[in-house]
């Protein structure tokens, strides 16, 4: 005779357990609450470039909104930018046209839709999830990149370090130009054309085609790069662009923007939420670059502007205020040498002022400059220039615009390296704007925006609208089969299928991610998967029923299901991992809302439904089961 003794199963959780569960629940309506408070209406008005809003701006953007009786909801001042909050949009549309009529060209004056989370809520970091563009709407470029100047640039890199290898083997040379499509080296005789040819056979055979031109007084040799090396200079120019804008739109904080290639010369860019183009395309477009150059302090600027002549070894320029300036010809280091650059305000004078980092090879460079110029001036000239479509005789022809203005030439006091700050600048807003297209890096070739469409909030709103028929219609749906299915079980289900989708919005808001289209699909088929769980562990108590009391059936329903739960929720977690990592835009959306739903649906299922049913039926005489 054996002596056996009997496990007691009392289905019950400690209690750390419950109040980890507890927790997890506040957490998640508090972090899933902003997003039913939607956005406001807004206007945002920023200080153009030289410009500084003051107390009396804002006194008169106020009086201005009241003589045409609009009555903000709220009117934010955030680092001398305007928030201005509106009830509806129609406000928000005449608060738009009047202001931009107050400031002019004074301002900046761009729609917005601003989160309508309340203060206490903003204070813990609860932020509304993102919306993407099929959603909220927002802004779309079409981006055409300057092949031609492209091309231009790559033979321009050339022209020195051709000089510098001919000057390290001694090689006499004239002048190397770069002239309709070509380079062009001129001798003083034959013996040094051939000695260059020899070595451009060695040295840069796989990339230029030489052709050599001995009719001339002056013997010269003539470069064409080859199609391989026009090809890789053009394909440059499109990725160093795409990851310019990339960085530039970082900095300006749009979430989650699209940057596409499309084609061998174009980018589509597509920037969520925005409303308005101005300051978009201002940022998106400027090429804006800064040239360190010595002053020529022997020449007259004065002479050189009246007559067209410079000094040898010099070039003419201007401040902006229109005063002339001889610099030399020779560049010290351009803005591709900068790996940091922050706006601010110069301690001593108060004036604006951006701290710049260089690179390695700049700050040797400077270094070297700065030593042997002890005295002398150095110039800081700031670089822009842009595409225009001009119609000349009927025509659309491409007008490149070139400007060029020295905002500082500053007496050199002391030898420096790769930390300095650039004065001059006509105001904060300068400053940031020079600093943020400094880090973000300066565009391989000027780009011309030829289409743009603003796509209205009201898209997004009809969208999000059926978006969200279809997530409370399969949502419903499921309540009412797992009801009519399992009972008082399926109730417990549908509660724990609720506090899955509150969980999936708060880690969405959370993580600040996007919501798109292709997201409410993975939440759509998420409702679905997620009672998957409780279905098996469901029926595997009802099969345990047959055989064992009532909380060994509990207990074994959800131990013995755990493993297949487990099995295939992973499997579809890695599914959508490889989606993520190779999908595009709309594909890493839906994998991105899948994969949360997966994690959530798991814990709501096998932890959530049995801490409800342990409650219910744990450590308690039962005679039937609402299963």
């Amino acid at each position: 005779m054996f002596d056996t003794k009997t496990k007691i199963i009392s289905n019950q959780y400690p209690a750390w357990k419950y109040f980890m569960l507890m927790v997890v629940i506040i957490l998640g309506v508090v972090y899933a609450s902003p997003n039913i408070f939607g956005d406001d209406p807004s206007v945002q008005v920023s200080p153009a470039k030289s410009v500084q809003f003051d107390a009396t701006t804002q006194a008169a953007i106020q009086e201005v909104l009241a003589k045409a009786q609009l009555t903000p909801k709220e009117f934010g001042d955030v680092n001398g930018k305007y928030l201005i909050r509106f009830n509806n949009i129609d406000d928000q549309l005449k608060a738009q046209s009047v202001i931009k009529k107050l400031l002019g060209r004074q301002g900046v004056v761009a729609l917005n839709l601003a989160p309508a989370t309340p203060k206490f809520l903003r204070d813990i970091g609860a932020k509304p999830m993102y919306l993407g563009l099929d959603l909220r709407g927002g802004v779309h470029f079409l981006m055409d990149v300057d092949m031609e100047a492209a091309v231009d640039k790559a033979y321009l890199r050339y022209v020195d370090e051709l000089k510098d290898a001919m000057r390290a083997k001694k090689i006499r040379y004239l002048n190397v130009l770069y002239e309709e499509g070509a380079l062009v080296i001129k001798f003083r005789d034959a013996q040094n054309l051939k000695n260059a040819e020899a070595m451009l056979a060695k040295d840069y055979s796989t990339d230029f085609n030489v052709k050599t031109n001995l009719s001339q007084h002056a013997p010269e040799i003539i470069l064409h790069l080859k199609k391989k090396a026009i090809k890789e200079a053009k394909t440059y120019a499109l990725k160093q662009n795409i990851t310019t804008l990339r960085n530039r739109i970082n900095e300006l904080g749009v979430a989650e923007p699209v940057i596409q290639q499309q084609g061998d010369r174009r980018i589509i860019v597509q920037l969520p939420g925005v409303q308005d183009t101005t300051k978009a395309k201002e940022i998106l477009g400027a090429t804006a670059t800064l040239e360190f150059r010595l002053v020529e302090e022997k020449g007259d600027a004065y002479r050189a502007e009246k007559t067209g002549y410079t000094p040898n070894g010099s070039r003419l320029f201007h401040f902006r205020n229109g005063r002339p300036i001889l610099l030399k010809r020779h560049i010290i280091l351009s803005g591709d040498n900068v790996t940091n650059a922050q706006s601010g305000l110069d301690s001593r004078s108060g004036s604006a002022e951006v701290s710049i980092t260089l690179d390695g090879v700049g700050g040797r460079k400077m270094l070297a400059t700065t030593k042997k110029n002890i005295g002398n001036r150095m110039a800081v000239v700031y670089i822009e220039n842009h595409v225009e479509t001009v119609t000349i005789n009927g025509k659309k022809v491409k007008k490149r615009v070139v400007t060029k203005d020295v905002i500082n030439a500053a007496v050199i006091r002391g030898q420096f390296s790769n930390r300095f700050q650039i004065t001059g600048l006509d105001s904060p807003q300068e400053a940031q704007d020079l600093a943020l297209l400094l880090r973000a890096g300066a565009l391989a070739a000027p780009m011309e925006i030829v289409e743009e469409r603003t796509i209205g909030p009201s898209l997004g709103a009809d969208n999000i609208r059926q978006g969200m028929l279809s997530v409370i219609a399969g949502f419903l749906l499921v309540l009412v089969v797992m009801f009519w299915r399992y009972k008082m079980f399926g109730m417990v289900a549908n509660v724990a299928l609720t506090l899955n989708l509150v969980l999936i919005v708060a880690i969405l808001s959370l993580l600040q991610a996007t919501l798109t289209l292709p997201g409410i699909a993975g939440i759509v088929l998420t409702v679905g998967m997620a009672v998957d769980a409780n279905v098996l562990i469901f029926e595997r108590i009802r099969e345990e029923l047959r055989t064992s009391s009532i909380q060994s059936a509990i207990n074994a329903g959800y131990e013995k299901a755990f493993v297949t739960i487990a099995d295939a929720n992973i499997t579809t977690l890695l599914a959508s991992i490889i989606l993520f990592s190779f999908g595009t835009g709309p594909i890493k959306g839906f994998a991105i809302t899948l994969s949360i739903g997966i994690i959530t649906s798991m814990f709501t299922a096998i932890v959530g439904t049995r801490a409800v049913i342990n409650l219910m039926y744990g450590n308690k005489p039962v005679k039937k089961l609402s299963i």
